[in-house]
């Protein structure tokens, strides 16, 4: 029997069963490995760091398949040359076909401390941990929060609109929070913040991180809890790797979505060296393809060389409850309509995944 194992239960694993267990040939069998029982929606996680939504809400059940089996485990490394998943307490797992999706990291840029003093909303682990430091603030305590891209920006919102009575301070190293979006977005985000009372710190640069005390330019700041959201790196499992990687640990793959030096082992989702931004929707798209390979070569025929690029429907962002911003086919949406769209989104996802 043929195994197929996938590392990592986010959106590009569970769009890999999805598609892979209907095409499922006789003699291969899948095997799942994840840290946790079911499926994380880790673009909730900034609402639940910030208590306004529960636990329950940012999970989803894995599928059930007679050739499905699910291992939760913690995967220490990869042998590629054994293909052998080394897991906890040195259990190993036989391979015929690897998927890695382990997701990413943060990323701390080398600043002392960060590490240490900072919290994180990178795993649910994580962000379980930074909702209780966050509720457990009296009031008039101070939040610092590094990073204003998309997840910083969410994550202050939701925070000033469950606890008024927080100081929140949002550092950002350019000119404008959002860089990446246009200007217009990142005015209208700038002026919810100013008129809900957060503080935008601009230019910032965070030079050193102690207990309670973020250093901006050498110059520190009190605060009573920081939440690091200041840039990502590719899981250390993929880090190590032989092979080449990009500036964020990613792996350089083939059109076909595998290493180049093993056709048998693909890169998926945040791990894996793309043209665009880490997302959700681009590790779904990945995953089409990759099935796509994966059930040619059961059947005896040629993959696809090479396959188009995956287009993006587009990016939204959410401002507290009732508001929100994104981009919908490069057309820039503000507002009430922006919020509902994204969480139309999200219920649609938990309906056909739940």
């Amino acid at each position: 029997m043929k195994k197929l194992v996938i590392l990592g239960g986010g959106y590009g694993g569970m769009r890999i069963l999805q598609k892979v267990l209907p095409e499922l040939p006789e003699d291969v069998s899948v095997i799942l490995v994840d840290r946790v029982p079911y499926h994380c929606l880790k673009t909730e996680y900034y609402a639940l760091a910030a208590g306004t939504i529960s636990d329950q809400h940012v999970r989803v059940s894995f599928p059930e398949h007679p050739k499905l089996s699910i291992i939760y485990d913690e995967v220490k490394s990869v042998d590629l040359e054994k293909n052998l998943v080394l897991l906890g307490d040195e259990k190993e797992l036989s391979y015929h076909d690897l998927i890695i999706g382990l997701g990413c990291e943060d990323k701390y840029h080398n600043v002392p401390g960060a590490d240490q003093y900072t919290c994180s909303i990178q795993s649910i682990e994580n962000s379980r941990s930074t909702y209780q430091k966050l509720n457990n603030l009296s009031p008039g305590s101070t939040v610092a929060i590094v990073g204003a891209g998309l997840s910083g920006v969410e994550l202050a919102s939701e925070l000033s609109e469950s606890r008024k009575d927080l100081n929140i301070k949002l550092f950002d190293r350019g000119n404008h929070i959002l860089s990446s979006f246009p200007e217009r977005l990142s005015t209208y985000v700038e002026n919810w913040f100013d008129t809900h009372q957060v503080e935008i710190i601009n230019n910032a640069n965070i030079t050193r991180v102690e207990e309670n005390t973020i250093y901006n330019h050498d110059e520190p700041v009190a605060a009573d809890v920081i939440v690091w959201t200041a840039g990502i790196q590719a899981s250390k499992i993929v880090r190590d790797l032989p092979g080449e990687h990009d500036g964020m640990g990613r792996a350089i793959i083939s059109e076909r979505h595998h290493l180049p030096q093993y056709e048998n082992v693909f890169i998926l989702g945040d791990c894996a060296s793309l043209p665009h931004a880490p997302s959700a929707q681009l590790a779904e798209g990945q995953a089409e393809q990759i099935v796509q390979v994966l059930v040619c070569r059961w059947k005896g025929q040629e993959p696809p060389v090479s396959f188009p690029q995956i287009k993006l429907k587009g990016i939204l962002g959410s401002l507290g409850k009732k508001h929100g911003f994104g981009l919908l086919a490069d057309r820039a949406i503000t507002g009430r309509v922006a919020r509902l769209l994204k969480s139309g989104i999200l219920w649609m996802y938990k309906y056909h995944n739940g």
